[in-house]
């Protein structure tokens, strides 16, 4: 089956399933709610995120001068750099690490880029143990699932579902609190930090001025990924880079208000290499892997590099009526929501993906939420528009639209057949696509333009 038409069945599975849409709108109602506390507490938020997408406009354009100028200070302090052009590389250099390093474990913290390179899966398969240490990423690992979203993975599910999920794995009762749950998934998880030989985890920042990645989360997981194992190894988009320390100070409250409500994360880290002589703390090694994976061809494409400002809030998702109904799921890729939709087609090919563009009832609301200022509406237009440029479209829906171009250009082409033939060409082509779930329109026998010519003859008669 096509992507396209995967797509397509799952959505229409998904939005007709009730208690489904009623678990991720009450989480996204939630979420809501703490995110118009968290906007509020910003003196002009409108300028904070002017200046975030001035920077970010920055840095994609000189993005040759500040990569490089983060390896050079990262290296500095005894760090080492590795450049992935894509996912297949960045395995291959992760397994490289840890065989030569004799590691069978593997702690993560929760990271899209290691989702994108689907590196647990490719670690199983050269049987080494890779266990996500994020409490939502832990629960879609024991459900062999992907990411429902980028800030919160396990949104899908209700309490009930994760009571039952750890009832099922490790024997907890029916009826336990999420405290107890939490309590739960901490007693598993502390053995497998002390006992990790390789710490993994993202970066939501590379600070070109000091060589350091930026981390934020809640849970303190990550912090305990990247110190207590000997080998720490980031995997960090190419577009992650910021130009200075200072900017932290603007990117990561906008991040945090943007992503969960709260006015800053609970725990906020820069790390700048391995531990060094005179530190108690931190990995012997340290490797920061920068993943290309298609971010160039999107960074070639003037009109839409911007999709690269994006600093992973999912305000977009929660903000879009689509991913409201239709889920994370049902995108079938590592970015969903309005974000995934812009950036996925040039990452992964916009044959494959040109779909997603369309999944959008461009209403703005996206664009109105971006913490950075994206024009993601506008982004997914010029998809659409370079789908239709490319003949991405196939040649029956050009010959389609082709056809009804010179149809609506002249009057008499749309008057040649009557109303009979245009219900029947409704009905034939748009009644799965238009008349599945409502009533398909009817074409009146005559037109408009005929009656009136008809009422004008009789009235002159």
């Amino acid at each position: 089956m096509k992507t396209a038409e995967e797509f397509l069945e799952k959505s229409d599975e998904k939005a007709f399933d009730l208690p489904h849409r009623k678990t991720i709108n009450y989480n996204i109602g939630k979420y809501n709610a703490a995110v118009e506390r968290g906007l509020s507490k910003f003196e002009n938020l409108e300028a904070s995120k002017k200046k975030a997408h001035v920077i970010k406009w920055r840095v994609m354009e000189n993005l040759d001068k500040f990569l490089p100028e983060f390896e050079s200070n990262f290296q500095r302090r005894g760090g080492k750099v590795i450049w992935a052009n894509d996912a297949a590389e960045a395995q291959q250099e992760i397994l490289n690490i840890i065989k030569r390093n004799n590691g069978k474990t593997v702690i993560k913290s929760k990271s899209m880029t290691t989702e994108e390179i689907h590196l647990n899966y490719f670690l199983e398969q050269n049987n080494i143990e890779s266990l996500e240490s994020d409490l939502g990423e832990y629960i879609v690992q024991l459900l062999g699932q992907a990411p429902y979203h980028i800030v919160t993975p396990a949104m899908h599910l209700s309490a009930t579902d994760i009571a039952q999920l750890f009832h099922d794995k490790f024997g907890t009762p029916l009826d336990a609190t999420p405290p107890q749950l939490v309590q739960k998934a901490r007693e598993l998880l502390r053995d497998k930090y002390l006992n990790a030989d390789i710490g993994i985890s993202g970066g939501n920042f590379l600070i070109a001025d000091t060589g350091s990645i930026a981390i934020t989360e809640n849970e303190g997981n990550a912090r305990l990924s990247t110190t207590f194992p000997k080998i720490h190894i980031a995997i960090v988009g190419i577009e992650k880079v910021i130009p200075s320390m200072a900017d932290l100070d603007l990117f990561w409250p906008l991040l945090a208000s943007h992503g969960t409500g709260q006015n800053l994360t609970v725990y906020n880290s820069i790390l700048s290499g391995p531990r060094q002589p005179n530190e108690t703390d931190g990995p012997e090694e340290m490797y920061v892997i920068l993943l290309d994976n298609g971010r160039t061809n999107l960074l070639a494409q003037k009109d839409q590099r911007q999709g690269l400002y994006c600093i992973r809030c999912g305000a977009c998702l929660n903000a879009c009526p689509v991913y409201k109904n239709i889920g994370g799921h049902t995108y079938n890729t590592t970015y969903s929501g309005p974000i995934g939709s812009v950036i996925t087609p040039h990452l992964k090919g916009m044959e494959e993906f040109k779909h997603l563009s369309y999944a959008s009832s461009l209403c703005g609301k996206c664009s109105e939420v971006c913490p950075v200022k994206i024009d993601i509406h506008k982004m997914l237009l010029l998809n659409r528009r370079d789908a239709a440029a490319g003949h991405e479209n196939g040649k029956k829906e050009e010959m389609g639209w082709s056809m009804f171009n010179r149809m609506m250009q002249k009057r008499k082409w749309m008057d040649f057949f009557g109303g009979k033939f245009k219900n029947f060409m409704l009905k034939t082509f748009f009644k799965k696509s238009w008349g599945k779930y409502r009533e398909m329109p009817k074409v009146a026998d005559k037109s408009f333009a005929k009656q009136f010519e008809e009422m004008k003859k009789n009235r002159e008669s």
